[in-house]
């Protein structure tokens, strides 16, 4: 899956960007108060933004 892509998804899902880091950028929902870091990768494993989607969605 494209970064971008994913990025969409969890943006959607209501989630906001609580830092950037060199190799990871974390994620947080407000709602859930669940916090996920997102590879800085032009493609990301297919399992893993399932994983990412579903821990923050």
């Amino acid at each position: 899956m494209k970064r971008k892509d994913l990025l969409k998804r969890i943006a959607s899902a209501g989630c906001v960007l609580v830092r950037h880091g060199s190799r990871h950028d974390l994620y947080r929902n407000p709602n859930t108060g669940k916090k996920q870091p997102v590879p800085r990768h032009d493609e990301i494993d297919e399992n893993l933004a399932k994983h990412i989607i579903k821990e923050l969605g």
